[in-house]
């Protein structure tokens, strides 16, 4: 009897024993599935925001923006055409690894004045001596989105005085109601 009771323990201890190793493997695989999976979403980052700088048509007048969370990308910002609006969710969704799209990109409304708004904030910002270099990329950094008379500037300058210049010539233009300007410094 107290031979089988020493076996008895003995086993529950063997078992004991057998059970920590498999947590801890357990533990250093989840490790490493979390790792992958910030990989895979690091590399779904690159692929969305490679893809959405190649779509053709794709200006200075329209901004997208994305997010990532897990394998759902989420787009947002404004377009000036419905078809950019359906590419940029096409070209996204067939990225490896993304598993749903929420498009959440407004298309701009169609206006005669916002066109001609448009086209002098083009001309007021770029053809400004210091801030026309910006205009030399393939996707100029300084977006200009007019809604109803209404001027946001969104993207990426090299310093603050290119952002104030930006945001006095915008201001200069007439027929502008208001300028937001949401541009922001390289590196931060």
């Amino acid at each position: 009897m107290k031979r089988l009771g020493m076996h008895v323990a003995s086993v529950l201890l063997a078992g004991v024993i057998s059970i920590v190793p498999v947590a801890a493997q357990d533990s250093q695989r989840a490790d490493r599935i979390a790792q992958q999976s910030a990989r895979g979403q690091d590399r779904i980052v690159k692929e969305v925001r490679h893809e959405l700088l190649m779509l053709p048509y794709y200006g200075v007048f329209d901004d997208l923006e994305y997010s990532v969370d897990g394998n759902i990308v989420i787009l947002m910002g404004h377009v000036t055409r419905p078809t950019l609006k359906s590419d940029a969710e096409n070209v996204v969704a067939h990225i490896e690894g993304v598993e749903r799209v929420d498009n959440k990109i407004q298309v701009l409304p169609l206006s005669p004045m916002d066109d001609l708004i448009r086209v002098a904030e083009y001309r007021a910002i770029y053809g400004q001596p210091g801030l026309d270099r910006y205009a030399l990329q393939a996707v100029p950094p300084i977006h200009i989105i007019v809604e109803n008379g209404n001027v946001t500037l969104v993207g990426v300058v090299a310093s603050q005085g290119d952002m104030d210049i930006a945001r006095i010539r915008a201001n200069g233009v007439s027929g502008v109601f208001s300028v937001e300007n949401k541009l922001r410094l390289e590196g931060k």
